[in-house]
């Protein structure tokens, strides 16, 4: 039983969905503080909703002659998704159990084994290395899973407030495709929905003469919008995509022509559009077609991307000398709260365990997969507090 599977046991016990903790912010505040660390709750929501949070940061020790030390900040989330049917699960999930060489429990992969194997390469780094040239910070949610209004962002605007300054961050999303260390992301897509209402009129299906189908007059310009190449994606992401989830119209009556349809999209965008522009393009199409409509657009979060530097250069290395690996760099899947971090960080990247299993009934995490994450994150300090005292 290594430090890093013991600490996993403890938190995967802790039930924590959304937006839960289950105590495992106070379990990880208790070995920060043992190191030095400043360790402060940020509670946010309302009550019947409510999001704990940890900002804890252990500050280097830098002689006021010298530059201001680098703060690495790791990042993840003690929330899980909700479990589903329990019938379905091979064993309880917030009881770590163990088959066939795996670990199984809700939040073995996303992210329970990262949050342990932050706290535990802290510990290792430490007792190496007592008085580093970084600063060393996490950043600890429960409101990752859920809506995500009162977690990380939260975070990162009292924060920016005080003018604290982050330099590199790791979130610990499962970002791994067959082993701890193949793929790391450097950046995510931005993702922006829309609700459109085009507007008909009502009427007797017999009688379409004295009525006007919003259906009929939206087909053609849903039709344009499916083949527009928004754009072409550059060398680190792929072209922005538009895809439409859901269509309602009509009042569940056959014999009803409805007075309007209601039309749910979402884009995925890469650096190469902005939220202006492909809102402008697409209500460029809506008004040719001369469509009576209400568009109502929320932005889920920004694109961002982290080219290879110091940061990515440190992880990769510390992967590549872990595990022998050569880290993919991928800005696949979907968002994370590397958005919010990536507001007030200029380098932010993603790196955690295999990702198979995440959300799944029965999910769980390769014993070998675990400690060598442990040791990546610890290779990855050592790595930045190298640079910090060339």
């Amino acid at each position: 039983m290594t430090p890093t599977l013991k600490l996993v046991e403890q938190l995967i016990s802790s039930a924590s969905v959304t937006p839960q903790d289950g105590g495992c912010q106070n379990l990880i505040s208790q070995r920060l503080a043992t190191l030095g660390f400043a360790c402060e709750t940020i509670v946010s929501g309302p009550d019947d909703f409510s999001v704990t949070n940890l900002w804890a940061k252990r500050t280097a020790s830098v002689h006021s002659s010298q530059a201001p030390a680098k703060t690495l900040v790791f990042a993840g989330h003690t929330d899980v998704v909700p479990t589903g049917p329990l019938a379905h699960w091979d064993s309880d999930p917030f009881t770590p159990s163990y088959r066939d060489g795996r670990l199984y429990g809700r939040g073995a992969s996303d992210m329970k084994t990262s949050l342990a194997a932050f706290v535990v390469s802290i510990e290792e780094f430490l007792a190496a290395n007592p008085n580093p040239s970084i600063n060393i910070a996490l950043l600890i949610t429960s409101d990752e899973e859920g809506p995500a209004h009162d977690g990380t962002v939260v975070v990162c605007n009292q924060l920016k407030a005080r003018g604290e300054v982050l330099d590199y961050c790791i979130v610990g999303e499962p970002t791994s495709v067959e082993r701890t260390g193949d793929m790391i992301k450097n950046g995510r897509r931005g993702t922006m929905s829309g609700k459109l209402t085009v507007k008909g009129v009502q009427g007797h299906i017999a009688y379409p003469h004295l009525a006007k189908n919003p259906i009929h007059l939206l087909a053609p310009a849903l039709a344009e919008l499916t083949t527009i190449e928004w754009d072409k994606g550059n060398a680190f992401f792929p072209p922005t995509t538009w895809q439409v989830s859901n269509i309602h119209g009509g009042t569940g009556a056959s014999n009803v022509i409805p007075g309007e349809v209601v039309v749910d999209f979402n884009f995925r965008f890469c650096t190469e559009s902005t939220p202006e522009s492909l809102q402008k393009r697409l209500c460029s199409v809506l008004d040719r077609h001369a469509l009576d409509y209400d568009l109502k657009w929320v932005i889920g979060g920004l694109p961002f991307l982290t080219t290879p530097g110091p940061l990515v250069d440190a992880v990769r290395q510390a992967i590549l000398d872990e595990t022998g690996l050569t880290a993919e760099l991928s800005t696949t899947g979907g968002t994370s709260d590397g958005r919010f971090i990536a507001a007030i960080c200029p380098q932010v990247i993603e790196c955690g365990p295999p990702n198979a299993t995440i959300h799944k009934v029965n999910e769980n995490i390769h014993l070998s997969d675990i400690e060598p994450l442990t040791n990546i994150y610890r290779r990855t300090l050592e790595n930045l507090n190298r640079l910090a005292n060339a």
